[in-house]
């Protein structure tokens, strides 16, 4: 659906070339929900709005439903952005017409008729829980029932793909849980392909089936985003996922790690599996088939689309080179294994 190849971006600012994104390839299907995450900065807007050519990029290839929009005309590029809807963080509602005239903009630009117009947006109204705000204006609006106002604008032509830019930052939770759950409802109903991006974990957790991590204007990894919970390959994917964390680790033991391995220490793992049930017996196999003590820190599970995941923090205390083996074989497993870093011994 979605073919990102090559894409570079470089701006000019004064006499400084600002190199935003990097040779960026994407392959994002049809109907499918894509995640993309990273720290300010990253290259995330200039990615999302490449896609559409809101930002051209300096090179590279943008092609959507096997239409290559780089080598479109003015007018081809404006009807093939009728198919392709974009929310905007800041919404970027006209304050002089009321919410309903604001969704029926896009079909009014079209020369849509009046009649498809109230079949079109009565629907988007109630899926969104606007219609008693129908007539309202703007200034009369919260921020997210103006989120919404802006979604059911993106979607009222009905768009093969949809783009979101932080639709949910700064909103209350019921507003986001909203919000999810019409951006889901799209999906399967209309099998949408949605591209969004957002600094909100539980966003990508709840809503997405694949992630891509930018990070200063590369892709560093991309994976499904079960595979991306309990196995972060890029460090600054790990640092989302451990951001992410429903448990901190305790203080104490957080403050007194050391990098590397020493007489008298212990190492700390961070463990992820995908069967919670496997617990109990991958830390009996380990205690007994390499004579090793397994002190769980904590341990919590992590609802991630329709998977539960299983994370836990433990110390292995035992002989230097059976730990090794030991977390080996948990990886043999398919079980993720980091070693967080290294605690003294208590005794």
């Amino acid at each position: 659906m979605i073919s990102l190849n090559g894409i570079e971006k470089i701006y000019r600012q004064g006499n400084a070339l600002i190199h935003a994104l990097k040779g960026i390839t994407l392959n994002i299907e049809q109907g499918e929900i894509f995640g993309i995450i990273g720290r300010a900065g990253a290259g995330k807007s200039a990615l999302i709005r490449s896609i559409n050519l809101l930002e051209h990029p300096s090179s590279g290839s943008v092609v959507v439903d096997r239409c290559d929009l780089t080598t479109l005309t003015t007018d081809a590029l404006r009807q093939a952005r009728r198919h392709i809807g974009m929310v905007f963080q800041h919404c970027n509602l006209m304050s002089s017409r009321t919410v309903f005239e604001n969704i029926a903009l896009p079909l009014e630009m079209n020369g849509a008729s009046h009649d498809t117009i109230e079949a079109t947006v009565r629907p988007l109204l109630a899926l969104t829980q606007l219609s008693n705000k129908s007539d309202a204006y703007p200034k009369e609006l919260t921020s997210g029932q103006k989120q919404l106002v802006a979604i059911a604008r993106a979607l009222v032509t009905t768009p093969k793909v949809l783009l979101c830019e932080e639709v949910t930052a700064a909103l209350d939770s019921k507003t986001k849980q909203l919000i999810l759950q019409i951006l889901h409802e799209i999906n399967q109903r209309h099998k949408t392909t949605i591209v969004l991006i957002t600094h909100e974990m539980e966003v990508i957790k709840t809503l997405c089936d694949r992630v891509a991590v930018l990070h200063q204007g590369e892709v560093v990894e991309q994976s499904s985003v079960l595979e991306f919970f309990t196995h972060p390959r890029s460090d600054i994917g790990k640092d989302f996922v451990k951001a992410s964390a429903r448990h901190e680790m305790p203080n104490s033991l957080r403050n007194s790690l050391r990098a590397k391995s020493a007489p008298n220490y212990n190492p700390i793992l961070r463990i992820a599996f995908k069967d919670p049930d496997t617990q109990e017996s991958f830390i009996g196999y380990v205690v007994q088939q390499f004579n090793l003590s397994v002190n769980i820190i904590q341990a919590h599970l992590e609802e991630i689309r329709e998977s539960t995941v299983g994370i836990m923090t433990v110390e292995i205390i035992g002989d230097e080179n059976e730990t090794k083996r030991a977390i080996q074989f948990l990886e043999v497993k398919d079980i993720y294994v980091e070693v967080l870093g290294y605690a003294q011994r208590s005794t």
